[in-house]
């Protein structure tokens, strides 16, 4: 019954997956998952707010607080303290720590293209297509969600 679960398929092969990629950013580089996800989410950025982070991947603030932590003693990234609002930090990634992702990339990326290169095109188009779906559905239903604990609070 559990095999047929489809939130238990997707954990595993999401697991599964991510476990190729760690090979190489953990293995080569010495990024925990959350510590990858942070850079990757903020190498693309001039910079990004404790709050962005969060919203941005799967990470609560305590793991965004603790990856920033680590990323700082590494000298990938500097951390200051929001002006408009002193509960957030604002992050940024140091010329060092754009440099290794720089580097990092091209490999975790060229890992996964190597997996997602054994699908078909049709598959892939599926898959991507479907991944979407799921999302755009799992949104709309936190949305709706949120709308009727508001209505049930008035």
């Amino acid at each position: 019954m559990l095999q047929t679960f489809f939130p238990y398929q997707l954990a595993v092969t999401a697991e599964a997956f991510s476990r190729h990629l760690v090979e190489v950013y953990q293995h080569d580089y010495g990024f925990s998952r959350e510590e990858w996800r942070f850079l990757f989410l903020l190498a693309g950025e001039e910079s990004l707010s404790s709050l962005d982070l969060a919203r941005r991947s799967s990470m609560d603030r305590v793991q965004v607080s603790r990856a920033a932590s680590r990323l700082e003693q590494k000298g990938l990234i500097r951390r200051t303290v929001s002006l408009q609002d002193r509960r957030l930090r604002i992050y940024s990634c140091t010329p060092k720590g754009r440099a290794l992702f720089e580097e990092a990339y091209p490999r975790v990326a060229a890992r996964a293209e190597a997996i997602l290169g054994r699908l078909s095109p049709e598959e892939r188009a599926a898959l991507e297509l479907g991944l979407n779906a799921l999302l755009n559905a799992a949104r709309a239903d936190a949305v709706a969600a949120t709308d009727a604990d508001r209505d049930a609070a008035e």
